[in-house]
């Protein structure tokens, strides 16, 4: 039957860019700080894969599915056999990302990241745990002993999200999904019913190459943005949101817009880097938020989390592993890496997302890309 289930679902929603061309920040022009990985993307930071299951349907009642799964693997297919130390911190907290316990506990991440809405964690948490036991392989207790790590931001304006369309076996699809290479962007995955400054977001990624001393290092940030009114958007320093076209996406809708403002941000790097340094990188990720406008509204869920690829020894459980660390005194370089590809993947997760209507009839629309290169004309900042 799951088999059955992952086909119907593949053809319902195969994971694709948001446009046929997919087009990115860069490339309207936008200027950013630090040196990219050749895919600028969280995927430049070796063997890190990431998969999509986007679900999109119409249903009877004006209903609409709108959303989706995104998953993360720190080591791919080794994620589930060799751990990754880890870090995670949280700007506001109305919002959840479990297995943040163990992590705060252990120092470890012990699988994959998953993303998907509000009201699926449950639904992914359990697909996750049946994934790992399909594998094969128990550890060492003989029980699959897992407690997964599931964030999410809510979707509710353009997806029915209390259909619970999101099910176990969308969680394996966007596990099986996983890959290397170029990540899709947008309205894709668990992005796919998000919004961000009231124009169509969702996922976004973003890389820097960090020299520390003499050795070079990647940093890879991935994010499923869902935050922001119109009026407090800011790109490449300037506030360009009141001077966008379009009608406030949220007016006479009866929302409270201080509850629609969530991110979950994704930091891997294979830098070495100790827990406790891990989680002082995912406490820079909020300087990559302001930049674009945010504020933390009082119900928003900003949550963060960071890992390492190094250290793999340690991460399969040797206990002759030689643990190598980044002195502190040398992490700047990394926290500023971090700001600026959070930044960047907010913007290409902005920029990506198209016009989309979906739950009772809600549109939301695409930024206007063109508007948006005018007034950074005009400030002499767009790049041509």
């Amino acid at each position: 039957m799951r088999l059955v289930l992952l086909g119907i679902s593949t053809l319902l929603a195969m994971p694709v860019f948001a446009d046929e061309a997919p087009v990115r920040a860069r490339d309207l022009g936008i200027p950013f700080e630090g040196t990219t990985g050749p895919l600028n993307a969280i995927t430049d930071v070796a063997g890190v894969t990431v998969g999509h299951e986007t679900i999109k349907r119409d249903l009877a009642g004006d209903r609409a599915v709108r959303t989706g799964v995104t998953a993360i693997l720190p080591r791919g297919r080794d994620t589930m056999s060799t751990m990754v130390f880890a870090g995670w911190s949280t700007l506001n907290g109305n919002g959840e990302m479990t297995g943040t316990t163990w992590i705060e506990e252990s120092g470890f991440l012990e699988g994959p990241v998953m993303i998907t809405n509000t009201h699926s964690v449950g639904a992914v948490h359990e697909g996750v745990i049946q994934w790992r036991v399909a594998q094969g392989g128990a550890d060492a207790t003989g029980y699959y002993w897992s407690l997964p790590v599931v964030a999410e931001t809510w979707d509710g304006h353009l997806n029915d999200i209390n259909g619970f369309h999101v099910r176990p076996e969308h969680a394996g699809a966007a596990l099986d999904h996983a890959q290397s290479g170029p990540v899709a962007e947008g309205s894709v995955g668990g992005g796919t019913g998000m919004i961000c400054f009231e124009f169509k977001c969702g996922i976004g990624t973003s890389s820097r190459l960090v020299q520390v001393n003499e050795t070079g290092y990647t940093l890879g940030v991935l994010v499923q943005a869902n935050f922001g009114r119109r009026g407090d958007l800011r790109v490449a320093g300037i506030a360009v949101g009141e001077r966008l076209p379009g009608d406030p996406v949220y007016s006479n809708t009866g929302y409270n817009e201080e509850m629609l403002s969530s991110i979950i941000v994704v930091i891997a790097t294979d830098a070495p880097l100790l827990p406790h340094q891990l989680k002082r990188l995912a406490r820079r990720a909020p300087l990559g938020l302001g930049v674009t406008g945010s504020t933390a509204h009082n119900g928003s869920g900003d949550i963060f989390i960071a890992f390492s690829t190094a250290n793999a020894e340690a991460g399969r459980g040797n206990p002759d592993a030689i643990i190598r660390s980044v002195p502190n005194d040398d992490l700047d370089g990394l926290f500023a890496a971090t700001k600026q590809a959070t930044e960047e993947a907010i913007m290409n997760a902005l920029v990506a997302g198209r016009d989309m209507t979906g739950n009772q009839g809600h549109t939301v629309p695409g930024i206007d890309r063109e508007a948006l290169q005018n007034i950074l004309r005009e400030h002499r900042l767009l790049l041509e």
